[in-house]
């Protein structure tokens, strides 16, 4: 069939059949590439266009204009419960013309979302659910774009020693990437590092660079750009990938320096776009705050909007301070922001990582790296947060718990990471050196160093990164290696005199 056209029996197929998956770091060759509206750029299918306002009718700009007192005053409960009796009965008795629309419509969103792996979404979870749709609208097992996705879920699976297949939700190569380039260049690898610059060449690789996304919806004029989170996710690049990628791409001297630079310019370009009106950064959207989502009674599974938080919004502040350009009214913005978002407690919320002390583990040195010096009242608030939760052991901890009480923020069990998320935050807020001013700093290398395993990591049983609070937590099996090595890397520098 043609691409973006229907199929014999009436099934649509994707813009371009997938080919075969990139695996384990090797890119395949992606399809003819649909922007967000469904237009192939070969020219093959019909553009599907959304309505003027959708997207305001369900987001933030709507929402926020709404008086708050207002939105208090209508009952939830009774507005959805209407509206689910009338959507049941009209789904016994549609409007045909307009169901098949409709129908034609979801498919079609789907498959031109189908990744060049098979996947969609570049994780498990929504390849299995546009499994089971298309299945329900009639697709055979044997159609390609379901030959393909069953295919890419081998990528998640695990065999473990018993011979039981695990499915994981979700991998996360860009991420470790990035964090271990950063983790070896700040322990004192030289720039010019084989491994360093192969790791550089591997990142560059994934950089994306001609779909458009759904995030290009609000912001159309936006140049494409960024990373994504996996091997395969074109149509989902996220800030917070992007600016740790460019980050760790600063730290490494590679032999084709105006490589680095344009896929370096291509990304703050994109990262630039994303900043919300507010002046914060979120992972996936841009002014993505509204609550209205919420008021939706089977809206139970906590996070369905992507607003800005402290730890993505750090990571840019970091990575535009480490530009030089501490003085450009975005920075300055992204900082306000950071600095209005402040406990009370003096720490930062965690959003993708657990919980508080991984916030304040960001922000602290983005603050730094900003321009702020050590002595800022919100520095040193942090810091003094950082050392009145600090185990006797000497090490950090916080349990997952403290997304639901904020009263057990940074309490829990000392981990490697979050030992680790202190200690740069301490570093950064110059809580190095003699005495008491570095005794904290001390006391959390000294249990890094005494809980390291004869292989050279640590163990780490709990989970300490977040994909949805209070429901999906991640156990990333690198956070307790990369970390701790930034961390001791720094330390030793800071002891030196040096700045990272």
């Amino acid at each position: 069939a043609p691409a973006g056209g229907a199929a014999p029996g009436g099934a649509l197929v994707p813009a371009a059949p997938a080919p075969a998956a990139r695996r384990r770091g090797r890119k395949a060759a992606a399809p003819a590439v649909p922007d967000v509206a469904g237009r192939a750029k070969d020219g093959g299918g019909p553009p599907i266009p959304l309505p003027d306002g959708l997207l305001r009718g369900l987001g933030a700009r709507v929402t926020r204009g709404l008086k708050s007192t207002a939105l208090e005053h209508v009952n939830w409960a009774l507005l959805f419960g209407g509206i689910d009796k009338f959507l049941h009965v009209y789904h016994r008795h549609p409007i045909r013309p307009l169901r098949a629309l409709a129908l034609s419509m979801a498919e079609r969103w789907m498959i031109i979302r189908q990744e060049a792996d098979g996947c969609f979404g570049g994780i498990q979870p929504p390849t299995v659910y546009s499994i089971i749709a298309l299945r329900v609208l009639g697709y055979p097992l044997d159609h390609p774009i379901l030959t393909t996705a069953l295919r890419s879920l081998d990528d998640y699976s695990v065999i473990r020693p018993d011979g039981s297949r695990m499915q994981e939700a979700c991998q996360s190569p860009v991420w470790d990437t990035c964090l271990a380039t950063i983790a070896l260049a700040d322990a004192g690898l030289t720039r010019d590092d084989p491994a360093l610059v192969k790791a550089a060449d591997w990142m560059l690789s994934q950089e994306v660079t001609e779909r458009r996304g759904d995030w290009s919806v609000p912001i159309p004029d936006v140049p494409v750009g960024g990373w994504a989170f996996e091997f395969e996710n074109d149509t989902y690049p996220d800030v917070d990938d992007s600016a740790e990628v460019m980050l760790a791409l600063m730290r490494v001297n590679h032999p084709k320096p105006e490589k680095v630079m344009a896929a370096t310019y291509r990304g703050l370009q994109w990262v630039f776009g994303m900043q919300s009106a507010d002046g914060g950064w979120g992972a996936f959207d841009i002014n993505n705050f509204g609550q209205l989502v919420y008021k939706i009674p089977f809206a139970d599974f906590g996070m369905l909007t992507d607003p800005p938080s402290a730890d993505v919004t750090a990571h840019v502040v970091e990575l535009l301070g480490e530009l030089g350009l501490a003085d450009d009214p975005r920075t300055k913005r992204g900082v306000e922001w950071l600095l209005h978002s402040q406990e009370a407690d003096g720490s930062w919320y965690g959003r993708w990582g657990v919980n508080h002390i991984y916030g304040t583990g960001g922000v602290v040195p983005a603050l730094r790296a900003a321009g702020l010096p050590a002595s800022h009242p919100a520095i040193q608030r942090a810091a003094d947060w950082l050392v009145s939760r600090q185990n006797p052991d000497g090490g950090w901890g916080e349990d997952c718990y403290s997304y639901n009480d904020m009263s057990t923020a940074g309490v829990g069990v000392s981990t490697a990471s979050q030992t680790a998320w202190a200690l740069l935050a301490l570093i950064a807020a110059d809580r190095v050196g003699e005495g008491e001013k570095g005794a904290a700093a001390a006391r959390g290398a000294a249990w890094l160093a005494s809980t390291q395993t004869p292989e050279g990591t640590w163990d780490e049983d709990h989970f300490t990164g977040t994909g949805f609070a209070g429901y999906f937590y991640i156990n990333y099996n690198l956070y307790r290696l990369v970390w701790p090595v930034m961390a001791l890397g720094r330390y030793h520098r800071a002891l030196q005199g040096e700045s990272h």
